[in-house]
């Protein structure tokens, strides 16, 4: 089997039987992809090692990041596997390949104070009416208190809330659903939004109507590139950088609930994480923070 026939049949694989996102599937693919500018579209059974070296090593001296290695080992492990599993392969020239160790990248986090001014000063904005400041605060709203993937804000539709229990009901990664609490703040946003900013937007709508919850200015469903956009007009000066997506504020979230006091497997939960692990990255961010105050604050330190 030639290596783009193998790659065509294992993204299938990941979309029909593991039923990843999307964009996973399309990450596997461009991994492979690359993979093949280094082995070539030969037969699978004539890539070895020391190709497969050779293809980390290339992006090694081109600059890649070691976790975009490391993520491209795991692409390559996991479709060799799944090669040798279907009978396309023999034996796995992956196993010995040895991935990068991965730099640990603490992610920004808005100071919770600060942050909650700006939301404040937000809504006070949309009060005046307009829809889409209306619409604006209600999603930095919920993206900071529900701590939803950009993925998940943009999928939320009108039967996915209940008001009266003040949560929310997301998709998130892999197709597993989950319901999560949001506070009183983004209630209070979510109602002046649905009553007074959607209706406006969705009458823009050149087609049938739509029962997302977040509205583009044109009336169809609001994208992630338009949430990037809000995020990066309210909150990218608050934590000190001039590109920041809604991640911060999904970030901002789990680390406030930690500094808070709040359980990590409830946290891990509430993220829709599928493992621990990737939730307690949070507590290197607690504990970094706390290690800042006590050099600025303790009289001994």
């Amino acid at each position: 089997m030639r290596t783009s026939d193998a790659i065509d049949s294992y993204t299938r694989h990941l979309a029909d039987v593991r039923r990843l996102s999307p964009a996973t599937v399309r990450a596997y693919r461009s991994d492979l992809a690359d993979m093949m500018t280094v082995t070539g579209d030969v037969d699978l059974d004539r890539i070895d090692l020391e190709m497969l070296r050779e293809w980390l090593w290339a992006a090694t001296k081109r600059g890649d990041a070691r976790s975009t290695s490391a993520r491209r080992t795991a692409a390559a492990r996991g479709f060799f596997a799944w090669a040798c599993e279907y009978g396309h392969l023999a034996a796995d020239p992956s196993l010995r390949l040895v991935a990068p160790k991965r730099g640990r990248t603490l992610p920004r986090v808005a100071a919770a104070d600060a942050l909650g001014d700006v939301l404040d000063d937000l809504r006070t904005r949309a009060d005046e009416g307009d829809p889409r400041l209306l619409r604006d605060a209600a999603a930095l709203e919920l993206l900071y208190g529900s701590g939803l993937r950009v993925s998940e804000l943009c999928g939320i539709d009108l039967g996915d809330l209940d008001r009266q229990a003040a949560t929310v009901r997301v998709l998130g990664k892999g197709s597993r659903e989950r319901v999560v609490p949001y506070g009183l703040p983004a209630a209070r946003a979510l109602d002046a939004y649905l009553v007074r900013g959607r209706p406006a937007l969705a009458a823009r709508a050149d087609s049938s109507p739509t029962e997302a919850v977040f509205l583009g200015l044109r009336g169809g469903r609001l994208g992630a590139r338009a949430v990037y956009d809000i995020v990066a007009r309210e909150i990218a000066p608050l934590v000190g950088a001039e590109t920041v997506g809604p991640h911060a504020l999904r970030h901002s979230a789990a680390t406030h609930l930690l500094d808070g006091g709040a359980d990590l497997r409830a946290v891990q939960e509430m993220l829709g994480h599928a493992s621990l692990g990737t939730t307690q990255i949070y507590t290197h961010v607690s504990s970094e923070r706390l290690a800042a105050a006590y050099r600025l604050a303790h009289p001994r330190a």
